[in-house]
């Protein structure tokens, strides 16, 4: 069976989708738990694979038995392997997490919940672990069209953040699924490997440059990448807490990981670095990104809205280092996929607890919470301390990687934009948390008011925030292996180091 867990994985929650969406109509009670099984399988079977490629090395599964190029290939290696189990995992614990949230707040649509929820993991996964270009624009519209109706389940305003978010989604698909259409006209091939073989000899081709031009243009807007993030902050502020808790962690480091394996896998360094020579603009657009991402999270009333505009900003770290055009940068990139997945989800998930508990996330509304929810509040310090580059928690090591690669290439703007978000950082959440220990500086006369009881979220909410929250400072503690064993393997040579 080891042989065919690159193919599992992406069975084994589909399956579990028709299950749910069947089982929602004679018995609603068991969808849960099917999803959980669907969600774990997915989990196991990414654990293992991970596992299989860093004791053998890179994996190639032929799917249904036909020979790339003509069949679909799967090829996973250390960079996918690693962003396979981050997926998996963090979709698996927030589904546990999130488990009372979905009851609470919409219990008549658990089935069609549970089923889009597994879809929308079969999409992420299966963008993560193809080797074809076609089979990952499929794949991306899976993920997509089921975030979409994800999103929609929440409240009043989701539906239109939800449609604004497909008409952008869809543009965002139209300029992928271009770009692969000049690829397919130029080489005769949708397999990334057999397709980086034929580009070297018609780099010059002004159909190649506008294949790479759409292809980065299209992941742009899936990535949330700025100005083309528009889409970002209505759809994750007003989706459910279930459902932004899944959605901010994941889909935006996914379309980084997709971007990097263009780059790295099919469009190669040489096209990327030497050819087209858009480092410097990538990384002017990246320190853009991160410091209008700083300046709008500052000038946020609410808790998952502030949340929001810190991913845009986090997301001009990982284009920057990836554009940076060394071995540092580049490590410091994919490491942040890694490490801003965790913060995001431990962020999004103290959202989720405190919305459970007081339904609402203004500012002004926090007051009292470190004495009403001290363990929750505890994790969402440890997720700003991260966020802000604190060690020994994760955040500090890939933003000294991203720092080192900016020093090497001389983009000593990128450094100012990354020290300057670290102290915009500072002040959201020390905001956040005088207001949720003392009370709102803009309202002194709510200084010292009682508190109210103590009511921290269920066990099952809390268990899995607490897990995360240590997952920032283990990471952080094992970087230096992390970097050893899952990234130096995939960063190529040609790279300056």
């Amino acid at each position: 069976m080891n042989d065919h867990y690159p193919a599992l994985l992406i069975i084994s929650p589909l399956l579990f989708a028709f299950l749910v969406s069947g089982m929602a109509w004679i018995r609603k009670g068991l969808c849960y738990p099917l999803a959980l099984v669907g969600s774990g399988l997915c989990t196991w079977f990414s654990v293992r694979l991970l596992a299989d490629v860093l004791q053998k090395g890179v994996v190639q599964y032929r799917l249904g038995g036909w020979e790339t190029p003509w069949g679909i290939g799967y090829h996973v290696d250390t960079l996918n392997g690693m962003v396979l189990a981050v997926v998996s995992v963090l979709a698996f614990i927030n589904l546990v997490a999130t488990r009372r949230s979905v009851s609470a707040e919409f219990p008549e649509k658990e089935g069609a919940f549970y089923t889009l929820y597994l879809l929308f993991i079969v999409g992420l996964v299966g963008m993560v672990v193809t080797g074809d270009l076609f089979n990952l624009y499929v794949l991306l519209e899976v993920a997509s069209l089921t975030s979409y109706a994800l999103i929609a389940l929440g409240g009043p305003r989701a539906p239109l953040a939800s449609l604004n978010y497909l008409f952008m989604g869809t543009i965002g698909g139209c300029f992928y699924l271009l770009g692969v259409g000049y690829l397919y006209i130029m080489t005769g091939s949708l397999n990334m490997a057999d397709v980086a073989s034929l580009l070297p000899g018609i780099y010059s081709s002004t159909a190649i440059w506008a294949a790479f031009t759409f292809c980065m243009v299209g992941i742009g807007i899936k990535m949330a990448f700025f100005p083309l993030h528009g889409w970002l902050p209505n759809a994750y502020t007003f989706a459910p807490s279930s459902v932004s808790s899944l959605m901010a962690p994941l889909m935006t480091k996914v379309m980084v990981y997709v971007m990097i394996r263009l780059m790295l896998s099919v469009f190669t360094i040489d096209f990327t670095f030497s050819v087209l020579s858009l480092g410097t603009a990538m990384v002017w657009l990246s320190i853009l990104a991160i410091v209008t991402g700083a300046l709008l999270a500052l000038a946020q009333k609410n808790l998952k809205r502030m949340f929001c505009y810190i991913i845009v900003s986090e997301i001009g770290y990982m284009v920057g280092g990836a554009w940076l055009g060394n071995a540092a940068g580049m490590t410091g990139a994919i490491l942040h996929i890694l490490n801003d997945a965790l913060m995001t989800i431990c962020l999004f998930l103290t959202a989720a607890n405190v919305h459970y508990r007081i339904s609402g996330l203004e500012l002004h509304q926090l007051r009292g919470l470190f004495h009403r929810m001290p363990l929750t509040m505890a994790c969402f310090v440890a997720a700003g301390l991260s966020i802000i580059g604190v060690p020994p928690t994760c955040g500090f090591f890939s933003k000294w990687y991203l720092i080192t690669g900016a020093l090497q290439a001389g983009q000593y703007g990128f450094v100012a934009a990354l020290l300057f978000s670290s102290l915009v950082n500072v002040i959201l959440f020390f905001r956040v948390i005088e207001i949720s220990y003392y009370g709102d500086m803009q309202h002194p006369h709510g200084h010292g008011s009682p508190a109210g009881p103590r009511t921290e979220a269920p066990a099952t909410m809390l268990a899995p925030l607490l897990i995360v929250s240590a997952g920032l400072v283990i990471i952080g503690v094992y970087t230096g292996t992390i970097v050893t064993t899952v990234i130096d393997p995939i960063i190529p040579a040609t790279l300056v180091r």
